[in-house]
């Protein structure tokens, strides 16, 4: 995924969930940027942190800049909340993304499908007629070389993974793909402690058959694209930074 307009800018404040202020390095402008993602980041979106914000302007936005991605160390980290579905799909259809336990080949995917009272990321058939779902998260937060889900409590998550819980019982071939928005990544794991009972659902999903898979992601200031697979440890202890 390649981003067509990336300024680089200094952070200088979240103003809400979905906004926050920039100075644009080239002209010193300060800038009001849409922030594509309604986690917390607080351990990213620090003030003088290193931005890059894309230039989108039109006249049905409120704000011409989209806050895409923050450098942290040495490394960036995406923030782009519509990027990992997109990246899921791709990869899975040119076999980048494995999916355990399928006999056949992918032979139709569908992005977004509606199964009970959830609306899947992916609903995918095979040629030796199995079906499933995928459900995609993206993952942000890293301490340590450990990365974390989620930054901030998801009931909608929450009820994803149950749900795939009842899919998989009737039939389905279901999986929870984290898209890890960052490439230094030892580890991917359920933030515990941010929401117990996310912790819980995944770790009841499991063990009824349901999938967990983390890739990382290789990133700059202007582009993201898949890397490869890394493990998920549900048991794996994760700090938060924020704490």
């Amino acid at each position: 995924m390649n981003y067509s307009a990336i300024q680089l800018a200094v952070f200088i404040e979240r103003r809400n969930r979905f906004v926050a202020s920039c100075c644009l390095i080239e002209t010193g402008e300060v800038i009001v940027t849409h922030v594509k993602n309604t986690g917390r980041s607080k351990e990213l979106l620090v003030a003088n942190a290193l931005v890059a914000v894309n230039h989108q302007p039109s006249l049905k936005r409120k704000t011409a800049y989209d806050l895409i991605a923050v450098k942290k160390g040495e490394s960036w980290i995406n923030i782009d909340s519509q990027i990992p579905n997109a990246l899921a799909a791709e990869g899975i259809l040119a076999g980048q993304i494995q999916l355990p336990k399928l006999k056949g080949q992918i032979t139709y995917l569908k992005r977004e499908f509606t199964f009970e009272h959830s609306k899947f990321d992916i609903y995918f058939e095979t040629d030796q007629q199995e079906k499933g779902f995928v459900e995609i998260k993206g993952m942000t937060l890293e301490n340590q070389g450990i990365g974390a889900f989620p930054d901030a409590p998801t009931l909608r998550g929450l009820k994803h993974v149950e749900e795939l819980r009842l899919a998989q019982k009737i039939g389905y071939h279901c999986y929870v793909l984290f898209i890890v928005q960052f490439l230094h990544i030892q580890v991917a794991t359920i933030h515990r402690n941010m929401q117990p009972a996310l912790y819980d659902a995944i770790k009841m999903a499991e063990t009824d058959g349901v999938q967990v898979l983390a890739y990382n992601c290789e990133v700059d200031q202007k582009t993201i694209s898949i890397k490869g697979a890394v493990p998920f440890d549900l048991k794996q202890k994760f700090i938060d930074p924020n704490h």
